[in-house]
């Protein structure tokens, strides 16, 4: 029972070790003022170098630009990759000379750029004029797809506990998620035929 109990404390030591690991990209790495989009919202910080990354809301090139329109989340301190399910920080938009493709740069991807704050553009979010603070970008960082992992079973499994212990449905530390396992027994077989009558 007590290696069960330490095998949680063992895992999280090898995650938190593999994310002490993660190094910043060259192309965001440097220093930033420490302002979020939504603090910049009045325009009242131009001139600020910053980082700041999201998810795309929508990619328009213009005719020597490509501009995102990115909602704002906190960065990872580890990779400067925007932390999924985070809550927004702010929406901005961040504009670089050049093409970049909208099939590529899609809604929804993450995004992390660097640059200069130059003012603020005016864009409908529904029948609300939002202040969208601008950053003339020096890189724009595109992060890969996050990998979705179908559900596993529970790697905490003890099968001396018997069959019919089923972790992922409140188990020894009460993590109550995932469907409950069944055990499936095979039917017994019929019974044999009654003899035939005697003659």
């Amino acid at each position: 029972m007590r290696v069960h109990t330490l095998k949680p404390f063992a895992i999280a030591l090898a995650v938190a070790g593999l994310s002490s690991c993660a190094t910043v990209p060259k192309d965001l790495a440097g220093q930033f003022t420490a302002v979020t989009p939504q603090q910049a919202g009045d325009g009242g910080a131009s001139g600020a170098h910053v980082r700041w990354g999201g998810e795309i809301i929508q990619t328009e090139p213009a005719r020597d630009q490509t501009c995102f329109y990115v909602l704002g989340k906190p960065l990872d301190t580890g990779d400067a990759r925007p932390i999924a399910h985070a809550d927004s920080i702010g929406r901005f938009v961040a504009c670089r000379q050049g093409f970049y493709d909208p099939e590529v740069y899609a809604k929804g991807r993450d995004l992390t750029v660097t640059g200069v704050l130059q003012g603020t553009v005016v864009k409908k979010v529904g029948d609300y004029d939002y202040p969208y603070p601008r950053v003339v970008a020096d890189a724009v960082h595109l992060w890969p797809v996050r990998m979705r992992y179908a559900q596993q079973p529970d790697p905490f499994y003890d099968p001396f506990w018997g069959p019919w212990y089923n972790p992922w449905w409140g188990g020894p530390f009460g993590y109550g998620f995932g469907p409950p396992v069944y055990v499936v027994r095979q039917a017994p077989p019929p019974p044999p035929p009654p003899p035939p009558p005697p003659k």
